[in-house]
């Protein structure tokens, strides 16, 4: 039976309703609302017309809505982060992001290689799969932003702390090494050129652009020499959206990272008055967009699984998946943070907790026009190793926190 139009409003309305519930009621057990979504998207692409399900046949759709959903979830992120930035307490941060993404980029880049992929589309693959994901890592990532008066700004859960922080940053880290693999492909590539703009310049335009809008909206916000000037006095939610989209928007136009941008006006934005509670009513309007936009992402996925995502998937793709989840991310996560102060337990989670999801969907439907060739099965190989992240750090985030709180060494 194929549902109606009409009907979708229906299936749309169920799912939203469920996505308000199931948190709440999967917090005591070992399934998250992710692994749930996926599974209503499988059924839901079982009673819909699956002709334009496919995100080949709509790469432009799903490209801005993946977009649209990992910079909502980076505004959420920075705006969580208690921590001022630093190198010396983001240290754990500067190791996966410096030392243990481009580690596995190019060991998984290698393994690719050796079992028979082109090089541009190991390199691809490998690239798009890098970046841990804010959208889906809830479970693991610190809560929100703490905020009052008396409030106690020590960000002393070291895990969360880490893999919030990560997951911020490394969405737009990840842009170089996949025009990497573009420019490789159409043998366009220039070495110096890609160390110059694609490594530096572009990641200097996103640090300044959100340090620089991330300090004025807070002048903005909090310091504005007329009280009507103040954007704090309005409490509108549509400051949110307005600043992370404008944020996002003019770094693009700049040709710098945008998702550098966002996170780091996030971050800015938060150091200005940083008790006030005008924060957490931001983080508060962001997750809940945040939430619906990754409910509709995760049923796609799981509706475009039931119309044939996973049918090119080959033995090759299903090994590449089960290896960046289950061996290259927590082997060279762990190793890049050896004689950091952290326990080897919390060395081991943070690792280990490396989720995949969103980001990667962007960076596929971004350059996957430069890979035809390969497209199909690039596709089902990152819905694979998305849905098995989601399922496998799903059922082990609960317990393996909890492990972590009875030692004392995290937050509950």
């Amino acid at each position: 039976m194929i549902i109606s139009g009409d009907g979708l409003y229906l299936v749309a309305g169920l799912a939203l309703l469920l996505g308000a519930v199931l948190p709440r009621l999967l917090r005591r057990y070992a399934v998250s609302a992710p692994m749930a979504f996926v599974a209503a998207g499988l059924l839901l692409g079982l009673g819909v017309d699956r002709s334009h399900l496919s995100p080949m046949i709509e790469p432009e759709l799903t490209k801005h809505l993946a977009e649209l959903t990992v910079i909502v979830a980076l505004m959420g992120v920075g705006l969580a982060i208690d921590r001022p930035i630093s190198l010396l307490t983001w240290s754990v941060t500067w190791r996966l992001l410096f030392v243990a993404m481009p580690a596995g980029i190019a060991a998984l880049t290698g393994v690719g290689w050796l079992l028979g992929l082109a090089p541009a589309t190991a390199l691809l693959l490998a690239a798009v799969l890098a970046p841990t994901d804010p959208v889906l890592a809830s479970d693991v990532q610190v809560e929100g932003p703490t905020t009052g008066e008396d409030a106690e700004l020590d960000e002393e859960d070291e895990v969360r702390f880490a893999l919030t922080s990560e997951a911020g940053l490394n969405d737009g880290m990840a842009a170089p090494f996949v025009y990497l693999a573009v420019f490789i492909a159409t043998k366009s590539f220039t070495p110096w050129q890609w160390v110059a703009w694609d490594i530096v310049g572009k990641s200097v335009i996103g640090v300044a652009v959100g340090f620089g809008a991330g300090w004025l909206l807070g002048r903005m916000t909090f310091s504005a020499p007329a009280k009507s000037l103040r954007l704090s006095e309005s409490r509108e939610p549509i400051l949110a959206l307005a600043m992370t989209v404008g944020v996002y928007g003019l770094t693009q136009v700049l040709h710098g990272y945008g998702f550098i941008a966002v996170f780091v006006a996030a971050l800015t934005l938060r150091s200005v008055e940083s008790k006030h509670d005008f924060h957490a009513e931001l983080h508060d309007f962001i997750g809940e967009l945040e939430h619906i936009l990754t409910w509709g992402i995760l049923l796609l996925l799981g509706a475009a699984v039931t119309a044939g995502l996973l049918k090119p998937l080959t033995p090759a793709g299903a090994a590449l998946g089960v290896l960046l989840v289950l061996v290259v991310r927590p082997v060279i996560g762990w190793l890049s943070l050896a004689r950091s102060e952290m326990l080897a337990s919390e060395r081991w989670a943070t690792a280990a907790f490396g989720v995949r999801g969103v980001s990667s969907v962007y960076y596929l439907a971004a350059v996957g026009v430069h890979f035809r060739d390969d497209l199909p099965w690039l596709w089902a190989t990152l819905g694979f190793t998305v849905i098995l992240s989601v399922a496998l750090h799903g059922i082990a985030a609960t317990p393996v926190m909890r492990f972590l709180e009875r030692r004392g060494r995290v937050r509950g």
